[in-house]
């Protein structure tokens, strides 16, 4: 793989109209120019596919840009609208039930333990070795040949000839004597210092054995806990799908709709389609509302041919006609709404689905307006015993919706808005009326020592200001102080918005990470599409660390005053004087 033509982006959340599908990256072939949005449900799903669609970038670009690549890139056209006409049949070979067993993390803990390696490292380690003790050189005796004095017969007659050379001999002598200790203490201190030198090597040896071995047990302490916290997030999440798996079979309302969530993430469209959703099951009639994002005609191929010109020695596309691009929006659009429905009804393994409706929304450009406008373009609404009754791969999409009393006009392609047949409801029986609060408020009001209800009444007020722009609405929930959901605002936009969890902390400590922990188990059980945890303290580093990356917003008290003045309000949070008032009170 030439990493230099490869960029890969950050892998983020997949959000639905109001949940997280799953995770998605960006992908771009410099040399090809070709940018790729890859999503899966699980995140090594994820990096599997952006391993395939390297592999077939690799093998595109390896060859060449010439008539092969025409052929190529035609090839691909083919079978790009192939995709787009087979997108009924496709589905009908696939079982869409979702596989309890494949959703579970069977992966092993591939990562070596230190422990293995510590043996390696030691050895590496050279231990000193022990030098010889030198031997002291031999003795030089007096009576030694080497200074035996010579005598003459002239010395034997003359004492003084003879006590001369004897004096001479003895001089020798002791000079080499002299020779001789000086000799021995050289070695004698040699010796010495080769111990020491030996005893602190050895001791720098030991030491470093016993540095590696307390590292690598460090290592290892930390191995384990990599392990166990990889294991333990296995059986987290290998048990909330046995949860999952027995809520569904038991007709939960919440697990129905998660359930529904993932067959519909799971079906195979084009990666330009934008497959967002919105589900709302009702378990008393068993009708599943889908609020489903259509593909804009901008999402589908408009290329039928590449060729290479020799003579400009360039690839020429040619395009589909606006008629026959009309055409295929206005059949993939009646397959789509089809498929849907069928995935569904076939994946319904509770028997918990009797009827569905199903809304299709298309995000475009109104070209008479020239506006970004989101318009219910198609609305059918189908029980499940007259569908299942249908033979789909010998229908004709248009007809059968029609024949099923579908809404929609006469040509798709206009994005001509009907009235949905039957739509998601925003009512919520939790739902209560909601005060102002910030009428009353001036600099001196203390936000962290006001009353609990006030203060979620205020959060509310804030943030229909916030959201008064954009179209969106806050609602106040009935009053619990359980810490679940405290307001639920309703952001409009269908790419971004959705169903927003709001929690208000009137809080004189720290927050810790339980409560956003709390935060984040209610966003997945509301189907939210994010959290916001809004708190006149501040948050601990550890609540910080878990709220990473994870579609929550944590709001302390600088961020709540803040966001008062923009609103044109003024406040003050003084924990200290909040926390005296408060313990006044409960005496």
């Amino acid at each position: 793989m030439n990493k230099d033509l490869i960029e890969i982006g950050e892998i983020d959340y997949k959000y639905g109209v109001h949940s997280i599908l799953g995770y998605q990256v960006k992908v771009y072939h410099k040399g090809l120019n070709e940018k790729k949005i890859l999503s899966a449900p699980e995140k090594y799903l994820l990096r599997n596919k952006v391993d395939i669609q390297i592999q077939k970038w690799n093998e595109k670009w390896n060859r060449g840009k010439n008539i092969e690549a025409a052929n190529l890139k035609t090839k691909e056209v083919e079978n790009d609208l192939n995709e787009i006409e087979n997108l009924l049949i496709h589905t009908l070979s696939i079982d869409d039930t979702i596989q309890w067993h494949k959703l579970k993390d069977r992966r092993k803990f591939t990562e070596k333990g230190p422990a293995e390696f510590l043996e390696g490292t030691l050895n590496n380690i050279t231990r000193p070795v022990k030098d010889k003790i030198t031997s002291f050189p031999l003795k030089q005796e007096r009576n030694h040949k080497k200074f035996r004095v010579k005598l003459t017969f002239f010395d034997k007659l003359s004492s003084l000839s003879r006590q001369k050379k004897e004096m001479m001999a003895n001089d020798k002598y002791m000079s080499a004597l002299k020779s001789w200790e000086r000799r021995c203490n050289e070695i004698i201190m040699a010796d010495k210092k080769n111990k020491d030198d030996y005893k602190q090597s050895l001791a720098d040896y030991e030491r470093m054995r016993k540095y590696y071995i307390e590292e690598n047990r460090k290592q290892v302490d930390e191995w384990e806990k990599r392990k166990e916290e990889f294991l333990r997030n296995q059986n987290e999440y290998n048990s909330k799908i046995d949860q999952l798996k027995d809520s569904y079979l038991s007709k939960q309302q919440n697990a129905i709709i998660e359930y529904c969530r993932r067959v519909l993430t799971n079906s195979e469209y084009p990666d330009s389609f934008p497959q967002n959703f919105e589900l709302e099951y009702n378990p008393t009639n068993g009708i599943l509302i889908v609020e489903y994002e259509l593909p804009s005609i901008e999402c589908f191929p408009n290329v039928k041919e590449v060729k290479y010109i020799a003579a400009r020695k360039e690839l020429k596309e040619y395009y589909i006609s606006d008629a026959l691009l009309n055409k295929m929006f206005d059949d993939a659009i009646y397959k789509i709404t089809l498929r849907t429905v069928h995935e569904l009804f076939e994946a319904d393994k509770a028997d918990a689905i009797n009827a569905i409706s199903f809304n299709g929304w298309v995000n475009a450009i109104n070209k008479a307006t020239g506006k970004l406008e989101n318009n219910c373009i198609v609305s059918i609404q189908v029980r499940k015993n007259e569908f299942l009754e249908m033979d789909l791969s010998n229908v004709d999409p248009k007809i059968c919706f029609r024949n099923l009393k579908g809404v929609a006009s006469s040509k798709l392609s206009t994005l001509t808005p009907i009235q949905p047949i039957l739509k998601i409801s925003r009512a919520d029986r939790r739902f209560r009326e909601s005060y102002s609060v910030t009428t009353g408020m001036d600099s001196t009001t203390n936000l962290a020592a006001m009353d609990w209800e006030d203060f979620e009444h205020l959060i509310r007020e804030l943030f229909e200001k916030e959201f008064k722009s954009q179209g969106g609405e806050v609602k106040v929930t009935q009053a619990s102080r359980d810490g679940g959901v405290d307001a639920i605002a309703f952001d409009p936009d269908p790419i971004r918005g959705g169903k927003i969890v709001i929690q208000a902390k009137r809080y004189t400590n720290t927050v810790g990470v339980s409560a956003v922990r709390d935060l984040y188990g209610t966003v997945l059980n509301e189907g939210a599409t994010k959290g916001i945890l809004v708190s006149t303290a501040d948050y601990g580093a550890d609540a910080y660390e878990f709220a990473k990356g994870k579609p929550i917003t944590l709001l302390n008290g600088s961020n709540l005053l803040h966001l008062l003045e923009k609103h044109g309000h003024h406040a003050k949070i003084d924990l200290r004087e909040a926390k005296k008032i408060l313990s006044d009170k409960s005496k």
